[in-house]
């Protein structure tokens, strides 16, 4: 009868690799930068234009602009430097925001700051574009959506923590200080990566592959049409929160219904970084079923006029959006394998046309039907978006991965 074989100093069992939290760490702040570059001016509106000297709706278009520069340099961008080292690129991305920021602060008129924003969403358009990969590339294929959701969480804790606290130190120090502040946290960013990422050089190929090839790889479509329906839904909403719940009585009360979002939106993100490695699919089609829910107890409460929902709506919804991102890029990059910077490129394209056509979707339909028409817009939309998901069980959201 042969005997059990026993564990010696011979023969050590291997350790599960540890994750590189330094580097990690330095990437998610790199996040929170972008989002917090992104968002901040929706919080000091008033003070903008004032300084400046515009109407509050054109101080607005600086978060436009940011916007149509990270979708005019995604792609394109990610093409021409395909062949760079990954960290030179993302210091020259954190760099661009201490630049920016800090041109921000000090512009003594409205077309330069414009012109800055757009500078800002230039290099944010290469930095999502090259994040995931990067967060991806330095860890064992078994941790790579753990890492991404790590990389990822500093966008999340920007929306929820970040903005409402710039916002208050805008009141508090003026909204250039805290533009200025920004810069310096960007500036002592660059020099953190310089000392914590390893090398990390491109692949090979990358910079041959042209991007109708990327589209045409088993899953990238099904992935990018994800992308657009969930992040249109999203926005849909999210741009026009204040006004869903005014008619709940809730006008007042739309910082404490963000903040319940942005906690969820927390929660969820941890708990993607713990499933995501082995149950992408299922995580993704959670997150489309909870935004629905979401969508449904609003359009509920606005039927009824009543207020309660809205705080179990914002739960749901904290809890299907927190992760997609990060769900959505693993799967795009598993999708794309060498490709795979070039395929977050297009996500990034894809994801930033979603906030546009929310914006502007939203707008035209609390214009002509009211409040009440966008949750239910929102539901149409997320129900292509678990649609897709569904149908696409062999390439973009794999059954086993």
């Amino acid at each position: 009868m042969p005997t059990p074989e026993l564990r010696t100093p011979d023969r050590p069992v291997a350790a599960a690799p540890k994750l590189p939290w330094p580097a990690l760490l330095a990437m998610s702040t790199g996040g929170f930068v972008t989002i917090m570059t992104e968002a901040l001016p929706a919080g000091v509106l008033p003070a903008m234009s004032a300084d400046l000297g515009v109407s509050q709706s054109a101080a607005g278009q600086s978060v436009t602009v940011y916007a149509v520069g990270s979708i005019a340099a995604a792609i394109p961008l990610t093409s021409v430097t395909g062949r760079l080292p990954r960290k030179r690129l993302l210091l020259v991305a954190v760099g661009g925001f201490a630049a920016a920021n800090a041109v921000t602060a000090v512009s003594p008129s409205y077309p330069l700051t414009m012109a800055a924003r757009f500078a800002a969403g230039l290099v944010a358009g290469l930095l999502w574009a090259l994040l995931a990969g990067y967060a991806r590339g330095i860890v064992a294929p078994e941790q790579r959506g753990r890492a991404m959701a790590v990389a990822m969480t500093g966008s999340t804790v920007a929306l929820s923590v970040g903005v409402p606290a710039g916002t208050l130190l805008a009141d508090l120090v003026g909204w250039r200080i805290t533009f200025g502040l920004m810069s310096l946290i960007a500036a002592a960013l660059t020099g953190w990566m310089l000392l914590v990422l390893p090398q990390l050089p491109s692949p090979a190929d990358q910079a041959r592959i042209p991007v109708r090839r990327v589209l045409r790889m088993p899953g990238v479509a099904a992935v990018l049409a994800v992308t657009a329906t969930f992040v249109l839904a999203h926005n849909v909403l999210y741009t026009y929160v204040a006004a869903l719940l005014a008619p709940l009585g809730l006008d007042g009360r739309t910082d404490t219904v963000l903040l319940v979002i942005g906690l969820s939106s927390l929660v969820s993100i941890l708990g993607t970084g713990v499933l995501i490695d082995r149950h992408l699919r299922p995580l993704t089609i959670v997150a489309s079923v909870l935004l629905a829910a979401a969508a449904l107890l609003l359009a509920a409460a606005l039927l009824g006029s009543t207020g309660w929902p809205a705080y179990a709506a914002a739960a749901l919804w904290g809890l299907g959006f927190g992760g997609v991102a990060t769900l959505l890029q693993t799967a795009i990059a598993d999708a794309a394998g060498p490709a795979g910077d070039i395929a977050q490129s297009l996500l990034v394209t894809c994801w930033n046309l979603g906030i546009a056509a929310g914006g502007l979707a939203g707008g035209l339909l609390l214009d002509h039907a009211g409040p009440t028409a966008l949750p239910w817009s929102a539901l149409v939309l997320l129900a292509a978006s678990l649609a897709a998901t569904l149908g696409s069980r062999r390439h973009g959201f794999p059954g086993r991965r």
